[in-house]
């Protein structure tokens, strides 16, 4: 009987410490998947870091940056992801809104960047000639209709676009009296992206060239711009793509979208 308890005890005592080890074995992937979410891509201290302003573009809101957000506190920046009334106002009073919210949030910052969303692009340009902050740092812009949007001269009239678009989307044309081309030529490091990929079929037919569903990949271009890239992807899920972000890191730090080194 003696014999019969002890091992009894024994067997329990051995269950109960199997079963711990198998429970550590199954919180060990999620244990090391928290390490390595929270470890930044580049440790640096929250004094060194650089700062970086995320605008969206039309019709959008700061949660369409929060992949950009992400990416960019694990490299080591802090970030700021602003939201405006995009369809609300004239491109004027949405620069100076832009304005005054990036004084506020940003005008004792040792350095500051700008990543800003296909509209957010030109109100980034827009600010900038106005009053250029002493502390700018880079620029990076993607999928900005820098010499306007064929969609808006073919489309722009029309109630519906005007309804969707707002006063600002209505100004984004080609003609030489469109907000973009009322811009300078950047004197700043000024960093362009266009996507090449089309989700929509019909923006595609009535664009010219390569495009990426709404914007042409040459009226991304910009006299000016530091560098040039390309991504395989259309003009809304841009900003999702890690060969678009990793681009953004490298610009950013360097000034170039690509590895410099041999």
């Amino acid at each position: 009987m003696c014999g019969n308890a002890r091992w009894s005890c024994v067997s329990a005592s051995g269950a109960r410490s199997l079963a711990r080890w198998r429970c550590l074995v199954l919180l060990l992937p999620v244990l090391l998947a928290w390490g390595c979410a929270t470890e930044p891509e580049t440790a640096s201290s929250p004094a060194s870091r650089e700062t970086v302003v995320l605008l969206h573009g039309l019709g959008r809101h700061p949660r369409a940056m929060h992949y950009l957000e992400y990416r960019l506190t694990r490299a080591g920046f802090e970030v700021f992801n602003i939201g405006y009334p995009s369809t609300e106002l004239p491109p004027e009073s949405l620069v100076r809104l832009l304005h005054d919210r990036v004084q506020l949030c940003c005008a004792e910052k040792q350095k500051v960047h700008f990543v800003a969303h296909s509209l957010g692009g030109l109100l980034v340009r827009a600010m900038l000639a106005e009053k250029r902050p002493v502390n700018l740092g880079r620029v990076v812009i993607l999928g900005t209709p820098n010499q306007g949007a064929q969609l808006v001269d073919l489309l722009g009239d029309t109630r519906l676009f005007k309804s969707l678009a707002g006063p600002a989307g209505g100004r984004l044309g080609t003609g030489e009296q469109s907000f973009p081309h009322s811009l300078p030529t950047p004197d700043y490091e000024l960093g362009v992206i266009a996507g090449t990929h089309s989700l929509n079929p019909v923006g595609s037919w009535l664009l010219k060239g390569p495009d990426d569903g709404i914007v042409s990949v040459e009226s991304t271009r910009v006299a000016g711009m530091k560098d040039f890239m390309l991504v395989n992807s259309d003009h809304v899920m841009m900003r999702f793509s890690d060969q678009l972000v990793d681009a953004v890191i490298q610009f950013l730090r360097t000034g170039y979208f690509r590895s410099r080194e041999k």
